[in-house]
């Protein structure tokens, strides 16, 4: 419990303590914050009145939060995440044993205690590389059975090693950002010959259903991530949506896989939920019964994030369905068997490269992550409240995801990651 009125239903509870970067109309340089409740506190403000006083060793290293992103605080590492969360849950804490600091403290609460319906989020860090996995066994099933058959549906490779491409850093966005219908090659008629493209705006535009992770250390060039040590290189979690132009991307992921059907936006949440906030919510993940190589077995067992979501689809006549409901636990692969497989090459990471799940889908249509798999491929309509239909998104559609796990009252969430398509620009 906390001495702010948090409601139970609050995504921003005081056992979450997410961190994100904001802006106001007092002060409009962009700087960390964390979110309580309907508030976030003003990390900088917080700082600059002497917040921080109950901890020399967090004081230190306070000018992080005058940054314009949380790159310099997530690079600290997990033991100082770690200890700030926790000096954060005690400043906050309904028994705080720092009532001074900011409780009792009317001058530095105005200061730093801002309504977040006042503050403008801003992308936490600077994504410097952005992978996109494909580790949801249903969706990369579905979708293989959909243009190979079931027979053929995953890869030889797919139970053997997690697979990924490399995305686009500078479109990922912070929710909220409108999403610009693409222009791209289109290949009208498969079946014909020769086989011709046309210059076109994309027709099936999708969603991905996906969470995100960051990084927050480095490794040397040429020195792999153990697997077993991977998980100190998390720095926290958000909620993805990696848009996707299902028509550029059949023509061109042929052999080198997704490029312009997906560099036009990647939008994540605004909130940064840090790894130790959801350390109780890890689980099993989907069996996977193939013997793994060394470098991918992990010690520690049951090590995927079991994560409620949902998704809502809003028309632009303002018609809300909510079109999928799953879990994260719907995943092959852990995150530091991802983070092993990515560095095994001795690939460096860098604190703010950003990793993507993969589209997260469970078994039914219901809960299947994608418009692709909900529509079979687009032959079956998808029917939303007021009577509309969908194959696939439509100018002026909105799309929200939600994320959460543990119980009211103590919920860890990451309120939402949101964007509306916009109609495609025209060309020259």
């Amino acid at each position: 419990m906390s001495w702010l009125a948090v409601a139970p239903t609050s995504h921003f509870s005081i056992a979450n303590i997410p961190f994100g970067v904001i802006s106001t109309a007092a002060d409009a340089s962009p700087r960390p914050a964390v979110a309580i409740g309907d508030y976030a506190l003003d990390l900088k403000a917080f700082a600059a009145g002497g917040g921080f006083a109950g901890s020399a060793d967090i004081g230190k290293h306070a000018a992080v939060f005058s940054a314009p992103s949380l790159n310099g605080f997530a690079a600290l590492g997990r033991p100082f995440h770690r200890a700030v969360r926790q000096y954060l849950q005690a400043v906050l804490g309904a028994q705080t044993e720092h009532p001074g600091l900011l409780r009792d403290n009317e001058r530095l609460r105005a200061a730093a205690l801002v309504p977040r319906s006042e503050a403008r989020n801003h992308l936490p860090l600077a994504v410097g590389d952005y992978t996109d996995f494909y580790a949801g066994k249903n969706h990369a099933y579905n979708v293989g059975a959909l243009f190979r058959g079931p027979a053929n549906a995953l890869q030889p490779n797919y139970l053997h090693l997690p697979v990924a491409y490399h995305g686009r850093a500078s479109s990922v966005v912070v929710s909220g950002t409108p999403i610009r219908r693409p222009w791209g090659q289109v290949l009208r008629d498969p079946k014909a010959e020769p086989k011709v493209p046309v210059l076109a705006t994309a027709e099936k535009l999708d969603l991905e259903l996906e969470m995100g992770m960051f990084i927050c250390r480095e490794n040397a060039m040429g020195s792999p991530v153990p697997v077993d040590e991977a998980d100190d290189y998390v720095f926290g979690y958000v909620l993805m949506n990696d848009w996707s132009a299902r028509d550029l991307q059949a023509w061109e992921y042929v052999p080198l896989g997704p490029f312009t059907a997906k560099n036009m936006g990647t939008s994540i949440s605004a909130w940064v939920v840090l790894a130790d906030a959801l350390a109780d919510a890890k689980g099993p993940g989907i069996p996977n019964d193939t013997p793994l190589l060394p470098y991918l077995q992990e010690k520690t067992k049951d090590n995927v994030l079991g994560i409620e979501l949902e998704v809502d689809l809003i028309t632009a006549n303002g018609n809300k369905t909510t079109i999928s409901r799953t879990n994260s636990r719907n995943l092959l692969w852990s995150w530091p068997q991802m983070i092993a497989h990515h560095s095994i090459s001795g690939c460096n990471l860098r604190p703010g490269d950003l990793f993507g799940s993969g589209t997260i889908s469970g078994e039914g249509s219901t809960s299947q992550g994608s418009l692709l798999e909900q529509t079979q491929g687009g032959k079956k309509a998808l029917t939303l409240q007021g009577g509309e239909e969908r194959r696939f998104l439509q100018d002026g559609d909105t799309l929200v995801i939600r994320g959460w796990a543990g119980k009211e009252g103590a919920l860890v969430g990451f309120g939402e990651v949101s964007g509306t398509i916009q109609p495609a620009l025209p060309l020259f």
